[in-house]
Order: structure tokens, then C-alpha cells, then sequence
């Protein structure tokens, strides 16, 4: 007996731990290495979470320690780890419910996911090839080319011809309470709100990095494993990355003091954070500004959901937040309770620009006192040739109400203005039916295009005109100018009407769609869509492109090859799906002609692509 509660009270006495690792590597047998950890972890009484994907693990679990070196020795004995850095702390054990509870250590989850960590927003986005990741740099490397920073003799990193710039490729919330620091190099705080942003920033600073020695870090070193294979993957003038082994965390533990490192490294357990020996505060309380550096009471911006940094005397006075990139970003409008509070705003008018809208109102998030919702997505709408925004509304309402619970649909009148034909009929005197018989131009809404042919005029006229020749089912090849003017003009109602998730294009519509993403690079920070969808589509002016060099999420509908759509031939539509990535592309064919339809299954198959793109909030 006596024996008994001695060993129980030397088990309570034990001291706990975290351990943290990850392992690119290819998994032949995903279901196996789950069984693997379900029977360990639950043997072990280990707590936290174990990601499994086809390309390698990721695990955070805590536990007593002796447990979590029982658990590295099981794992060893699998070649498919050799190499792993594991990284084993030990802490006190979670005392608070909450955190705890939050950042999964009341509990064992088990996962096989399809990405370790998620790069980019756009879910049919094709990832970088891990294996053109940057060099490691151990924790001791990494402070030495720090140290011997314009010393061109370094063995390392010879800085005689190409600058060193730090990267941060975490979130801001981390940044906020610790990052390096080195006298005469840039750190690059990409200031973003979750990891799958961090592409974007990377193409909208491509300048910053070009020709440069990057250093990159982050809190466990497997973020900088995908992101450094995406700067690699741009090409010449960004082959020089390199990144911290380990992260923050094996840099504290070899440079106890702090080193180059200051404040605390946050940390995605129990802990919060960890810091070292300098007691130094770099993080402010959001509201007074006042030192603080602590994330305990896991306060949220009401609009984003993000961590704020609210300090007690503040937290008492106030329960509502707004982030500092909700505010940059001009979200800080009026709080009301969450039972008073419209969960919606109007669309103001495009001065200039007539958009016509499924909807008056757009969701916007819940208050942080009610359940979060899932914000609509934004779709700006192009028609197609001869057509106007009213009557693409009308002709797609039975979309609109079908997926109005995920999506407005937001519909624009082209720039290009078309003069009213008609046809006359044979063995017909052609002044007197055109002074007779066409309808009064005042009764007919006017028809725009997207492209025209090289001999458009430009004429606004309002007089009808008859036809050079009878209907040709061929002209939409012939209508290749006019891009320039259409382009500025969706930027310009972009800049007051959006910004818009995606962009849909139906037949002339689709080939102006197609061309903003052609030229998707050029258009950043201009006009930027997550995806496009593209019915009854056709290329035009693209006779360059490649086979799958457009990397933009696509779904192209269009009619199946029995020839159902009369006016664009099934050939056309899937060589403009041909010119897409085929690893981001969904192609949904049908039977019911020129249209985009709406019956099952071919709405389930729309509704299934758009709600890849529904995130209410992304946990990296």
C-alpha cells in the first residue's frame, strides 16, 4: 500500500512537457501510421494534436516527460524519421481551461489532412515542391551570419555582392511580442493575419527580396519550409533563401540570453509563449499602449477573430476590440450588441459606373458575443457579347437564388457601347422596313461588349443599323480589340465597387475573365480574384499560352460535345480549361446548351467549388 502511494505520488511529482516536430518525407501508408499514433499517444496518455498528410507529419502533444521520450524512441524506430529535429520542453502543466481547451491540450486529435500547413487561400491551389525549400541553417549558423553581417569572408553567406534581408514568415499577432533584431539589416514583417496571406505578400514585395540573401525564421522552422520553396520557385534572383533550423525555439534554447531575438516567441500550446533571460516587454496593450506582452485572456478583434494584446486595466473597462489591421483596412465602424445589431450593410453606388447586385446587402462578420458566420463571397459578374448587366441578372436568377446562401453576385455593364442591328428580310425594301418595322431605339435597353471587332467605331449611336451580313456563329473570333478599355474599366469600378472573391464570365464575358487572369501579376494590388468561374468560355488573344500556365482556381461549365451549345463550339471552351493548371481546375459539362444551369447535379458541382473558398478563419 505504502509502495503504492509512494508511485503515485512520484507520478504526480513528475515533470511535465511539450514536445513539438515535423517530418516532410513521403508516407506510404497513411492509415497504418494513424493507427501508429492512436495507439502510442492513447498508451502514453499524451495530449495535443498529430497532423498526417501523403508528403509527412506534424505534432504538438505534451505529456510527462518520461512519456514524451518514450514516444521519440517509438518514433525513431520508423526509418521514415531519420533526421527529425525533435524539440521536447518542459513547462508546467495546463492550468488554464481555456487556453488549454483552445489550442487543443484537453484532448488527443488525430488527423489525416491533405497539407501539413496550408500556403495559400485558394484550396485548388497547387503548393510549391517542398524539396526546393531554402538550406538550413542551424541556430549557431544562423547567429554567426548575423554577427559577421558586411564581413564578406563569411563561409556561409558572402555578402560582398548580394544584401541580407530577415524575414518573419509569421502571423502579426506573433510578430507583436517578439521578433529578431540587427543592427543595419531590414526585418521584413509581412504583417499578415494568417499564414495562407503570406503569398500575396510575397508577390507584392517580389522587389524587396529580388537579388538578396533571404533569412527567414519562424516559431518551429515548418512554415518556412513551404515559404521559402515558393520564393525559391519565382525563379532567377530568388535562389538565395535560407532559414532558421528549428525555428525561435531551438535559437532561445542555444542563445539563453536572447541573442539577436527580442521578446518572447509565441509559442501554439499551452504556453502562449516563451521567452528568454531579457525581460525586456516589446509588445503594447492595444488600447492604452501601455507595456504588454501577454495573450492569456485570448481577447479577439471583434471583426477578425484575431489575438489582440489587451492588458487588464483595459479588459475590465472594454469587451470590444478592432485589430490594427482591421483598422488599417478602415473595418472599425460603430459596435452595437449583438441583438441589436444588422448583420449587413448596403452597397454604396459606383459614381459612374452602373453594377447592378443580387443582393441590397452584404454580410458582414458577427459581433465576438454571437456565433461566427461565414461572410459571403463576392462575384463580380461579366456578360457576355450584345448582352447588359439587367438582362445577365435576369437570365442567372435561378443561380442567384440557389446560391444566395454563399454568394452575391454582383453584375457591371461592359464599357463598349454596341449600335442596335437588324436583320431585313429577303425580297424586302429595306428603307421602308427600317422606317416602318424595327422597334423604337428608346424601347430597347442598350447592349455592350467586352471585346469589339477592329473596325468598332465607337460610336454611341442610337439609331438602328442594319447588318452587314446575315448572323455569323463565328464572330465571336473576330472580336479581338478593345482589352485596354475594358481593363481600366474593371479596375476602376474594382477600386469603388470591391474588392470581389472571384470573377464570373459567361461566353464573352468568360474570355475577358480568362484575360484578367492571364495577366493576374500585372493586376496586383489593383484587382485581384481568389477564382474565376468561366461558362461557355473561349480564349481570345491568348494564342501564347501554355498549356496549364494559368495558375488561378477555375471551374469552367459549358456545353458537352453532342453539340448541345449552338453559339460556342465545345472544342473552344476546353481549350480555354486547357490553358489553366489542371492541379487548380474543376470542369463541369452539361447537356442544356448556352446557359449556365442550374439543376442537380450540376449546382451541387458549383456549390461544391465555391465553399472551398468559405473560411471564417484560418488556424496556422
Amino acid at each position: 500500500m505504502a509502495n503504492q502511494e509512494a508511485k503515485k505520488q512520484e507520478e504526480e511529482e513528475e515533470e511535465y512537457g511539450v514536445l513539438l516536430y515535423y517530418k516532410y518525407t513521403t508516407i506510404p501508408d497513411l492509415q497504418q501510421l494513424f493507427n501508429f499514433y492512436e495507439s502510442i499517444c492513447n498508451t502514453l496518455s499524451l495530449l495535443g494534436r498529430v497532423r498526417l498528410s501523403p508528403n509527412g507529419v506534424n505534432v504538438t502533444v505534451g505529456g510527462k516527460l518520461s512519456a514524451l521520450e518514450e514516444h521519440i524512441a517509438a518514433v525513431k524506430l520508423n526509418s521514415l524519421f531519420d533526421g527529425t529535429d525533435f524539440k521536447l520542453a518542459s513547462c508546467h502543466e495546463p492550468s488554464n481551461d481555456r487556453v488549454a481547451k483552445e489550442c487543443g491540450f484537453t484532448s488527443l486529435s488525430i488527423r489525416i489532412v491533405n497539407e501539413l500547413v496550408t500556403l495559400s487561400s485558394c484550396p485548388l491551389q497547387k503548393s510549391p515542391e517542398i524539396s526546393n525549400a531554402g538550406k538550413h541553417l542551424s541556430a549557431v549558423e544562423f547567429h554567426s551570419v548575423l554577427h559577421n553581417i558586411g564581413n564578406s569572408q563569411d563561409k556561409l553567406i558572402p555578402s560582398s555582392n548580394n544584401g541580407i534581408v530577415l524575414m518573419d514568415a509569421r502571423n502579426l499577432y506573433e510578430t507583436r511580442i517578439g521578433k529578431f533584431y540587427t543592427p543595419n539589416v531590414e526585418t521584413l514583417d509581412p504583417e499578415i493575419r494568417q499564414y495562407s496571406d503570406l503569398p500575396s505578400w510575397i508577390d507584392n514585395n517580389s522587389e524587396k527580396l529580388r537579388g538578396n540573401n533571404i533569412l527567414m525564421y519562424c516559431t518551429g522552422g515548418i512554415r518556412c519550409e513551404m515559404a521559402s520553396a515558393y520564393i525559391r520557385s519565382k525563379g532567377a534572383g530568388f535562389e538565395k533563401v535560407f532559414q532558421l533550423y528549428g525555428g525561435i525555439q531551438r535559437y532561445l534554447e542555444q542563445f539563453p540570453d536572447g541573442g539577436f531575438f527580442r521578446g518572447k516567441n509565441f509559442v501554439f500550446d499551452h504556453r502562449v509563449s516563451v521567452g528568454s533571460s531579457d525581460s525586456r516587454i516589446l509588445g503594447t496593450c492595444l488600447l492604452c499602449n501601455s507595456p504588454f506582452d501577454d495573450y492569456s485572456s485570448r481577447s479577439r478583434c471583434t471583426y477578425c477573430r484575431m489575438l489582440v494584446l489587451v492588458c487588464d486595466n483595459c479588459r475590465e473597462k472594454d469587451s470590444s476590440y478592432v485589430c490594427e489591421l482591421c483598422r488599417k483596412n478602415s473595418q472599425c465602424i460603430q459596435l452595437t450588441s449583438a441583438t441589436d445589431f444588422d448583420n449587413s450593410v448596403e452597397i454604396s453606388e459606383v459614381a459612374e459606373l452602373e453594377a447592378v447586385s443580387t443582393s441590397d446587402r452584404v454580410a458582414v462578420p458577427a459581433l465576438v458575443s454571437g456565433p461566427r458566420t461565414l461572410r459571403k463571397l463576392r462575384i463580380l459578374c461579366l456578360h457576355g457579347f450584345r448582352q447588359n448587366a439587367s438582362g445577365f441578372k435576369g437570365r442567372t436568377a435561378s443561380l442567384a437564388k440557389k446560391l444566395k446562401s454563399i454568394a452575391e453576385l454582383v453584375f457591371v455593364d461592359a464599357p463598349h457601347e454596341l449600335p442596335f442591328i437588324y436583320q431585313i428580310r429577303q425580297n424586302c425594301d429595306s428603307a421602308s422596313e427600317l422606317e416602318n418595322n424595327h422597334p423604337l431605339s428608346e424601347s430597347c435597353n442598350k447592349k455592350f461588349s467586352w471585346l469589339v471587332a477592329p473596325d468598332h467605331k465607337g460610336e454611341n449611336d442610337s439609331d438602328w443599323k442594319i447588318a452587314d451580313s446575315p448572323f455569323d456563329p463565328l464572330q465571336y473570333q473576330k472580336q479581338t480589340e478593345g482589352f485596354d478599355k475594358s481593363i481600366a474599366y474593371l479596375k476602376a469600378l474594382y477600386s469603388k465597387a470591391g474588392p470581389f472573391d472571384g470573377i464570373l464570365g459567361f461566353s464573352q464575358g468568360a474570355a475577358m475573365a480568362a484575360l484578367v487572369c492571364l495577366h493576374q501579376q500585372k493586376l496586383i494590388g489593383e484587382m485581384e480574384f481568389r477564382f474565376a468561374i468561366l461558362c461557355s468560355g473561349f480564349a481570345v488573344n491568348m494564342n501564347n499560352c501554355q498549356q496549364g500556365s494559368i495558375n488561378v482556381p477555375s471551374l469552367h461549365i459549358f456545353g458537352s460535345d453532342k453539340g448541345k451549345d449552338r453559339q460556342i463550339a465545345n472544342e473552344a471552351s476546353r481549350h480555354l480549361a486547357s490553358v489553366f493548371e489542371n492541379g487548380c481546375s474543376v470542369v463541369i459539362e452539361h447537356d442544356f446548351g448556352h446557359i449556365i444551369p442550374t439543376r442537380p447535379p450540376y449546382i451541387d458541382q458549383i456549390k461544391d467549388f465555391l465553399k472551398r473558398f468559405l473560411c471564417s478563419e484560418c488556424k496556422i
